[in-house]
């Protein structure tokens, strides 16, 4: 066994996954986005099943991830296209948010950089709805965030996808099979 073998990078490629679905999650939560919400909880529940099934070599677990990195690339390109415009999608529509509120990314108006515009008058001051304010300028549109996320976890995904396949290609599955005792 080596020091790089499929199941070490798989088993990293899950950390990985880890930190950067509960960094997701994070700012999905704090911009009330209420789809991505549950995507990602679940994508977490699979990425933890994922890593149990490299650490005690459960080829089953880890077909299951393989499985689940699939539907998680796909949503990840829904989401891109949706920040992008693309296909009759639109970044301000309320599918995020399921259209239960108004809100949008938090990176809209956290961005990096940004800068609010004043509301009208004192009376707006103490509203907190974020249809209310202003971003006038930000180093980096929060659509470009937000895509930028999508990005990571594509990447993150398909190299997951390529070195589960191979670690379930390895793992023996004497775990899974019933043998039976010769009969003397």
């Amino acid at each position: 066994m080596g020091c790089f073998s499929a199941r070490w990078v798989l088993i990293l490629l899950c950390c990985l996954q880890l930190i950067t679905a509960l960094e997701r999650q994070v700012f999905d939560f704090l911009g009330y986005q209420w789809a991505p919400i549950m995507i990602n909880f679940f994508h977490i529940i699979m990425v933890i099943l994922g890593l149990f099934g490299a650490i005690q070599y459960r080829s089953r677990y880890v077909i299951m991830y393989l499985l689940w990195m699939l539907l998680w690339v796909g949503w990840n390109v829904f989401v891109s296209c949706l920040y992008l415009d693309l296909g009759g999608l639109s970044k301000d529509s309320d599918l995020l948010s399921l259209g239960v509120s108004s809100h949008r990314s938090w990176w809209k108006d956290n961005g990096p950089g940004c800068e609010s515009a004043g509301l009208p008058s004192a009376g707006w001051q103490n509203q907190r709805n974020p249809e209310l304010s202003t971003v006038m300028s930000c180093w980096l549109e929060f659509q470009y965030i937000e895509i930028l996320h999508c990005s990571v976890q594509i990447l993150l995904s398909l190299l997951g996808f390529i070195y589960a396949c191979y670690a379930v290609s390895t793992f023996s599955d004497e775990d899974d099979s019933c043998k039976y005792a010769p009969d003397e």
